[in-house]
């Protein structure tokens, strides 16, 4: 006995929507409100939070500044000129070997954190 398979059954696109949204649910990120942490987020708290810091200097008052790297950069490989052909419905390319190499800066959540190790400021860099 052969069973055939719809997929567009109701019950089966039903159970398809919820995975699809249980997945994005999943995949969505929490923005942190640093400013309103401020005065009241610690040194300890955010080690435990995000890790140990990429890079970390004690000044000499005591405070500490420290970055965490949050999205690494890419090398990528670029076309220049040339420019691409149709295939089969479908962009394919690059013409020729004019390709160019790209290198993206690395992203970084950098804390300021007073001698008492209350955070005292914070910033986005890139490098």
């Amino acid at each position: 006995m052969h069973m055939k398979c719809n997929w567009f059954q109701p019950r089966m696109m039903a159970v398809c929507l919820t995975g699809l949204f249980v997945l994005l649910a999943g995949c969505a990120t929490q923005r942190v409100d640093w400013t309103a942490r401020v005065g009241n987020y610690t040194y300890d708290q955010a080690i435990v939070e995000l890790g140990p810091p990429e890079k970390s200097a004690k000044l000499t008052d005591g405070s500490v500044v420290a970055d965490w790297l949050t999205r690494r950069g890419e090398t990528i490989l670029s076309p220049i000129g040339g420019g691409f052909y149709p295939y089969r419905h479908a962009w394919a390319g690059p013409v020729g070997p004019n390709l160019m190499v790209v290198n993206t800066l690395n992203y970084y959540l950098r804390l300021s954190f007073d001698p008492a190790g209350k955070l005292k400021s914070w910033k986005n860099i890139q490098q």
